[in-house]
């Protein structure tokens, strides 16, 4: 059996065209289908007319209102008149959500239809917006007044307080709920009744009365119309008092009337203090600066006098012009008394343009770079006269900008000629130095040939005792030899004959086992004489050095050595020797010159000891770095008679000695310590009376930089 197609209720026509033409949304239902909905209820849920059978009723309300919605239609369909209004938000298709104000209203169908529910709507969104944004408004208005780091409080017309912020509270250390409703706003910031700045603009007063109460300092503010402001000081707020900025301005209804009005007081107390402090400082500074202008005009006065009294002669110039000139620059150019400044021409100062013209360029160098110039040349006075003078200029920048040049001049003519006579003297004392030189080299020769002569009394006692005995032992081997070809010669004519008597008596007489036992030890003893000989020939050799004049790397304790024993005679008949020669490398130096200093120390040495004892001789070497270079040291020691300090201080002079006269030149150590200090090196000594002497001499491995 076939379902009867459900009937969809429908207007008549009138009710229809009367709802279309109406501007409101309305909206038709028969309780479970939408029946109607104008163009207006149409645009407001976003569909049109074909989708309205889908919808239920409540469809287009809010979820959470839906069913509210349901009960609000059913009910008008069981009430006769209309119902009271009710607000719904509604979702368009689009999902957009309006507010609306809906009315419900019974209505007849078709005739013999069933009734139908008639929606009123009335969209409230655009007023709900309005009030939600009075509302916010005010909230952030009074947020605003509330939480302002500016103290604030709002006075109605009846001179009470309705607001009073934190910042007023935390001013007046009065709080909000202390002042609010309070009539008397006066009690928080003075000590008796007088009206406040927003009491007079309440009471419209201000202008009447406002100069009574706040004297010259009331005056209107340009911030708001009909707004006046002063700033004054409230003995009785915190401790020391403070300074506020106080501005009042009116709060007015709708109709323009004054309601009210606000005052805000700011703190302006920092800023006074910094007021009243810069005053302080200016006050200070400006007593700084007549101080400073009159140190400044002391000093401009002492320059002046400075300037005209100065030992030097000073001008200033300008473009190659004098511009200005004290006392003794006219007195150095020996200008005449009543010559202007203006009229002194720079080029007659100059011995010529040459001059002139190579000033100018320096002068103009200097001037561009901003640096001093100093010089010295001849220049001529106003009576021509040619004098030596020394030139300090500076650059300077008067105040007009025109550059230019101060001048300092000096007379040093007196100078130039005591240069000139230094530089004679320095070539007289060059001559005489070359003349002292060859003076000490003729001493050094002398000393040379002294302990020439001295060796040469040894070597010869030396030299002596090897060629006695060698000429004894040839005087022995002549006849040895003599004799032994004589009997040679017998034997040769005898040789026959065993029983020649002649022959017998020759052999007895040469008596051959005897020289055949004496011949080699006189030919040993002549070849060791030879030697001895050889060698004192060649320790000379090595003293002199003959052969090894320049510089060069010489083995120093071979040199000592060889010293040693050139000078035996010296020393083996007064003290025994002990050697301590440590390792050294090759010394650059000259060999023969130091030989001499070691000589000069063993003789000095060896004359040291005391006739009545024997004493002994130390001669030691070694290598030690020291700053960095590495030396090598040579000592002589010796524990003979030793020196007082008095002597010790004088032992390097030239002809000082303290050995009985004829027996020493006095140059020995003075020549000595010239040859050392010619190495770069130097000689230590230490030396007590009755504990002997020490004589260390220092040289550099690499020898003097004059060597390389």
């Amino acid at each position: 059996m076939n379902a009867r197609p459900q009937v969809i209720p429908q207007l008549h026509d009138g009710l229809r065209a009367g709802l279309e033409a109406v501007s409101a949304a309305v909206l038709v239902h028969d309780g479970e289908r939408l029946v109607f909905a104008n163009d207006a209820m149409l645009r407001l849920l976003g569909c049109t007319a074909a989708d309205l059978p889908a919808l239920a009723p409540d469809a287009w309300a809010a979820p959470a209102q839906q069913d509210q919605l349901r009960d609000y239609g059913r009910r008008c369909l069981d009430s006769e008149g209309a119902l009271p209004a009710i607000e719904i938000e509604a979702i368009s298709i689009s999902g957009t959500c309006r507010h609306l104000e809906i009315t419900a209203r019974r209505v007849a169908g078709e005739p013999g239809g069933a009734p139908l529910v008639l929606l009123t709507c009335q969209d409230l969104s655009d007023m709900r917006h309005v009030q939600n944004s009075l509302l916010e408004v005010g909230r952030v208005m009074y947020q605003i007044v509330e939480n302002g780091p500016v103290a604030s409080y709002v006075i109605d017309s009846q001179h009470r307080i309705t607001h009073w912020n934190a910042a007023c509270a935390q001013l007046t250390s009065r709080s909000a709920s202390l002042m609010l409703g309070s009539d008397e706003a006066w009690r928080a910031f003075y000590l008796a009744a007088q009206p406040t700045l927003a009491e007079l603009i309440v009471d419209g007063k201000v202008e009447a009365e406002g100069h009574l109460h706040y004297g010259q300092a009331l005056h209107r503010s340009p911030l708001l119309e009909d707004s006046y402001a002063y700033e004054g000081y409230f003995p009785q707020l915190g401790r020391e008092g403070r300074w506020l900025q106080v501005t009042a301005a009116p709060l007015r209804g709708i109709d323009g009337q004054v309601m009210g009005a606000i005052e805000t007081l700011q703190d302006v107390t920092t800023r006074h203090q910094a007021e009243e402090q810069l005053r302080r400082h200016q006050a200070e500074l400006e007593s700084m600066v007549a101080q400073r202008t009159a140190e400044l005009r002391l000093t401009h006065q002492e320059l002046e006098a400075f300037l005209e009294n100065a030992s030097v002669g000073i001008i200033a110039t300008r473009e190659l012009q004098i511009a200005r000139s004290n006392k003794k620059f006219a007195e150095i150019l020996e200008l005449p008394a009543d010559l202007p400044v203006s009229e002194m021409p720079l080029r007659r100062f100059f011995l010529d343009d040459g001059d002139f013209h190579e000033l100018g360029q320096l002068a103009t160098q200097a001037l561009r770079a901003g640096t001093s110039l100093a010089h010295e040349m001849w220049l001529q006075t106003w009576t021509g006269r040619r004098i030596w003078v020394q030139l300090i200029a500076y650059a300077s920048t008067p105040t007009d900008g025109t550059p230019g040049m101060w001048w300092l001049l000096q007379d040093h003519s007196e100078v130039m000629r005591a240069q000139e006579e230094l530089v004679n003297n320095y070539r007289n004392i060059q001559e005489t130095n070359a003349r002292l030189e060859e003076a000490q080299n003729q001493l050094l020769q002398s000393e040379k040939m002294a302990s020439i002569g001295q060796l040469a009394a040894g070597v010869a006692h030396e030299i002596n005792n090897p060629i006695g005995f060698v000429n004894s032992n040839l005087g022995t081997l002549r006849r040895y030899v003599e004799q032994l070809l004589a009997l040679t010669l017998a034997y040769a004519r005898r040789e026959r004959d065993p029983a020649d008597a002649e022959l017998a008596a020759l052999k007895q007489a040469a008596d051959l086992d005897f020289i055949a036992e004496d011949l080699p030890a006189l030919l040993a003893d002549s070849e060791e004489g030879l030697s001895r000989v050889r060698k004192i020939v060649q320790d000379l050799k090595d003293f002199s050095r003959v052969d090894h004049a320049d510089w060069q790397d010489a083995d120093l304790n071979q040199g000592l050595e060889s010293t040693l024993n050139v000078v035996m005679n010296e020393v083996k008949y007064r003290a025994d020797v002990k050697r301590a020669y440590g390792p050294l490398p090759p010394v650059r130096c000259l060999a023969g010159q130091l030989n001499q200093v070691f000589m000069n120390l063993i003789v000095n040495a060896a004359h040291a000891m005391p006739a009545e004892r024997r004493g002994t001789i130390t001669l030691s070497t070694g290598v030690e770095a020291q700053d960095g270079r590495d030396w090598a040291w040579i000592e002589v020691g010796d524990d003979g008679c030793g020196m007082t300090p008095e002597v010790q201080r004088r032992i390097f002079e030239p002809f000082y000695t303290t050995k009985p006269v004829g027996q020493g030149t006095g140059l020995g150590l003075s020549m000595s310590f010239s040859i050392v200090q010619k190495h770069g090196g130097r000689i230590e000594v230490q030396s007590a009376p009755g504990e002997g002497t020490r004589f260390r001499v220092w040289v550099p491995i690499a020898g003097p930089a004059s060597s390389r």
